[in-house]
């Protein structure tokens, strides 16, 4: 029951640190004509701090005193996901001429699992 609990508060925070993210672009592309690429990392790098305190504090409820630690691994968990999410797209779409819409939602959905995974086992483990 833990478990289930934990995922739908992952799925829920998930949801919301997309929103930050849309938002966050939003604000800084359209509202203040920042650079495309300089408004993507900032929002990327709001929405995973935003992911990060969410997960901490209700998803995983960790306690760890080590929170440099905690946060370089969290980071480090998403950059490799990220990395992940761009191999399958260049690999799913410019390579093998797939669906681009089902190609993502492919990447997203292993995004998703390893960005779980990392955080449950590794980043938020119980002591």
């Amino acid at each position: 029951m833990k478990d289930l609990k934990e995922i739908i508060l992952y799925g829920i925070f998930g949801v919301l640190t997309t929103v930050v993210n849309i938002v966050t672009f939003y604000v800084l592309y359209d509202i203040g004509h920042l650079y495309l690429i300089l408004a993507n990392v900032i929002a990327w790098f709001v929405s995973v701090l935003f992911a990060y305190i969410t997960n901490r504090k209700y998803v995983f409820k960790t306690k760890n005193d080590d929170i440099s630690k905690e946060l370089a691994l969290f980071f480090g968990a998403r950059i490799f996901s990220l990395v992940v999410d761009t191999v399958i797209i260049y690999i799913g779409i410019d390579i093998m001429h797939l669906d681009a819409l089902f190609i993502k939602i492919l990447s997203n959905i292993v995004v998703i699992v390893l960005n779980y995974i990392f955080s449950k086992f590794i980043i938020f483990k119980a002591k």
